[in-house]
């Protein structure tokens, strides 16, 4: 029997099976796992059941919010499907409101906070949710805002109806490409802050350092992900 370095053809073989099949398998579990995609349906199935908020009242603010687009930013900032806004998401405990999971929770946390405050009057804790507690407590109830009025009859009039909020793929949090909402639930008095998501970077990417490419494709999560599929893999 013959060997090369040390090692037999035999060996060798096998270990180039082995390898190839390694490789097949990571290439597989890696693909699979960026086209699954994440049900906005179900989070906020789940949000409903955690937080007790009517399913139809959070999928109708998600629905006047962002129009279901995890993407979406505000010219005020919020961010996300019921456009949080930054402050509001780190008191929620939201490190990444472009995270579709997170959002949602931490939307249905606020909202549902707001239904205690106001002894479960809805226009109220919609008004508070769109123009802040503060306006709400000045004005005695739903602030003379026309923006603010029509926030509540338009979310009051998607709660009758019944719709799906979709899906979208589970790629990360990076999200580039990010748009405005239509709706802005811009705190009265507040100036403008127009939100400007990371560039992709359009110069030369540097081919000596592999971290820079994968930094602009995925994120954190993607790479622990990753890490827990290559490393539960088996292979017969």
């Amino acid at each position: 029997m013959s060997k090369i370095g040390g090692i037999s053809n035999i060996q060798s073989a096998d270990y180039d099976i082995r390898n190839s099949k390694l490789n097949q398998t990571d290439k597989e579990n890696f693909a699979s796992y960026m086209e699954k995609s994440t049900s906005l349906d179900d989070i906020f199935e789940r949000a409903s059941i955690k937080y007790n908020v009517p399913l139809n009242l959070l999928k109708a603010i998600g629905k006047a919010e962002s129009d279901f687009n995890p993407n979406a930013v505000s010219k005020s900032g919020a961010q996300g499907v019921m456009q949080l806004m930054p402050g509001t998401a780190a008191d929620l405990g939201v490190t990444d409101s472009f995270d579709p999971e997170q959002n949602i929770m931490g939307g249905s946390k606020y909202i549902s906070d707001l239904l205690k405050r106001y002894d479960g009057d809805t226009k109220l804790a919609l008004a508070a949710y769109n123009a802040g507690m503060n306006n709400v407590k000045k004005y005695g109830g739903i602030p003379p805002f026309k923006e603010t009025q029509n926030y509540v009859v338009k979310v009051m009039k998607y709660m009758e109806e019944d719709f799906t909020a979709g899906t979208v793929k589970a790629t990360g949090s990076k999200q580039p490409g990010a748009v405005r909402a239509a709706s802005t639930s811009l705190p009265i008095g507040t100036v403008p802050n127009w939100h400007t998501p990371p560039a992709f970077p359009t110069g030369k990417l540097s081919t000596d350092n592999i971290s820079d490419m994968l930094d602009l494709l995925f994120s954190y999560n993607d790479y622990m992900k990753f890490l827990d599929i290559y490393m539960d893999r088996k292979v017969d």
